[in-house]
């Protein structure tokens, strides 16, 4: 998660899991999610446009170009600002909380340290997560 596209974390698995989605080969994931609304809320973009530029734009290359032309523009610092915001965003309601344990704990119970989506999702899909 905490690779940047252009600047941007979850760019790339955003579009990732949308390609899947119009394959009919995403499985677990779940397109769109609320992080992706996040980033598309962001960019200033719909998950439809994002769909259909996702369909017209066969290569990473051209789906990036399409994405910087589309997406709102934000100074540096903000979009940075942003970035940490989406890597450090936890659970916001006890219900959720719970959801996020449940989950953590069905991949590592051992990881009570763990508190972003992002470290979960990281975690999930097998990439290392510093201990906290």
């Amino acid at each position: 998660m905490n690779f940047k596209l252009e600047g941007y974390v979850h760019l790339a698995r955003m579009i990732d899991k949308c390609r899947a989605t119009l394959a009919g080969t995403e499985g677990l994931y779940i397109y769109p999610c609320p992080m992706d609304d996040r980033l598309l809320e962001f960019a200033g973009i719909t998950a439809e446009q994002f769909t259909a530029a996702v369909k017209a734009n066969p290569s990473d290359e051209a789906m990036v170009s399409w994405f910087i032309r589309t997406a709102k523009a934000h100074p540096q610092a903000e979009l940075e600002s942003w970035n940490r915001t989406m890597l450090t965003r936890g659970p916001s309601t006890p219900d959720k909380q719970a959801y996020f344990n449940k989950l953590r704990d069905s991949i590592d119970p051992s990881r009570t340290d763990l508190t972003a989506w992002a470290d979960l999702q990281d975690l999930e899909e097998g990439r290392p997560v510093p201990k906290r």
